[in-house]
C-alpha cells in the first residue's frame, strides 16, 4: 500500500479544511509548492494534489498544480474541478517543463527527468457520478490514468465539492465502473475528513468487497494501526493530510514505511 501526502490549493495556499467545509479551514499555509517539495524529500513519492477553489466552482490554481509537478520527480494524482476534456487534458497531455521555466526552488532537484509525464494520474469526481458515458470515453482516452471519486458522507455519494447529494447509490457507483480501464478508485469519507476519527472500515471493507478496481481510501486515517489495517484490507493506498499536517502521524515513520512509488 501507497501512503500519499495531500496537498490542498485554495486561494494559492495550502490548506486542510475539516469535513469539506470550506467555512472550517484548520491548516492555512503559504506556498503550496514548498510543501509539496518537503513531502517529497521527506520521503512522500506519491503526492495527491487537489485545487479546491475548481472544485467548488470558485476559480483554479492550474499553474500552481502544474508547479508543484515540475519541481519534483513525484507520482502525481490531481482531484478538483475536472469536468471537462480540455481540463483533463491540460492535466494529462502536460509534458515536462523546460528546465528555463521551472521555480528557482528547483535548483537542488535532479537535472534530468525520465519521460514519465508530469501528472499521473486525475481524480474525476462531480462529472463522474452526473455523466457515466463521459466518465467512460475519458477513462478509454487516457487508459490507467483516471480516477473516479467516490466521496461519502453518512452512506450518501456528494458532487460539486462535496456541497451536494447525489441520487446515486454507492453500489450503483461502483457497478457502473467494473468494465473500465481505470487506475483505481478514490472514497473519501467526507464526515471524517480533517477531523482524525480514524478510519470508518465496515464502510472501507464494504467498499474494497464491491469493486475489483484498487482502492485508495481518503478520511479519517489517523494513526498506523489505521495505515495497518488498510494494508491488510487490501487498500492501495491512502490519502493522508490533517495527520500528517499537526503531527498526529509522524510523517517522517510513515513515510519510510509506506511513502514508495506506485
Amino acid at each position: 500500500m501507497i501512503a500519499a501526502a495531500a496537498v490542498d490549493i485554495r486561494g494559492g495556499r495550502c490548506v486542510q479544511l475539516v469535513g469539506g467545509s470550506p467555512s472550517d479551514e484548520r491548516i492555512s499555509l503559504p506556498d503550496p509548492v514548498a510543501v509539496a517539495m518537503r513531502w517529497f524529500q521527506l520521503g512522500f513519492t506519491t503526492l495527491h494534489v487537489v485545487d479546491l477553489d475548481a472544485a467548488l466552482g470558485s476559480g483554479g490554481n492550474l499553474d500552481l498544480v502544474l508547479e508543484v509537478a515540475a519541481t519534483s520527480d513525484a507520482v502525481l494524482q490531481v482531484g478538483g474541478g475536472i469536468r471537462d476534456d480540455d481540463r483533463a487534458a491540460a492535466l494529462l497531455g502536460a509534458p515536462p517543463l523546460p528546465r528555463a521555466a521551472r521555480s528557482t526552488r528547483d535548483r537542488d532537484a535532479q537535472e534530468s527527468r525520465s519521460e514519465r509525464p508530469l501528472v499521473h494520474r486525475i481524480v474525476v469526481g462531480t462529472r463522474a457520478v452526473d455523466d457515466p458515458d463521459w466518465l467512460a470515453a475519458l477513462a478509454r482516452r487516457w487508459p490507467g490514468r483516471v480516477m473516479p471519486a467516490l466521496d461519502v458522507r453518512n452512506g450518501v455519494v456528494l458532487r460539486k465539492g462535496w456541497t451536494e447529494s447525489a441520487t446515486l447509490p454507492m453500489a450503483s457507483f461502483l457497478e457502473r465502473l467494473e468494465g473500465l480501464p481505470l487506475a483505481g478508485i478514490l472514497t473519501t469519507d467526507v464526515g471524517r475528513e480533517g477531523r482524525l476519527s480514524g478510519v470508518d472500515r465496515p464502510h472501507v471493507a464494504d467498499i474494497l468487497r464491491a469493486t475489483r478496481h484498487p482502492v485508495w481510501i481518503s478520511g479519517g486515517v489517523t494513526t498506523e494501526d489505521d495505515l495497518q489495517w488498510l494494508e491488510e484490507a487490501g487498500a492501495a493506498g491512502s490519502v493522508l493530510g490533517m495527520a500528517i499536517y499537526t503531527g498526529a502521524l509522524d510523517a517522517e515513520r510513515v513515510a519510510r514505511r509506506w511513502g514508495g512509488a506506485q
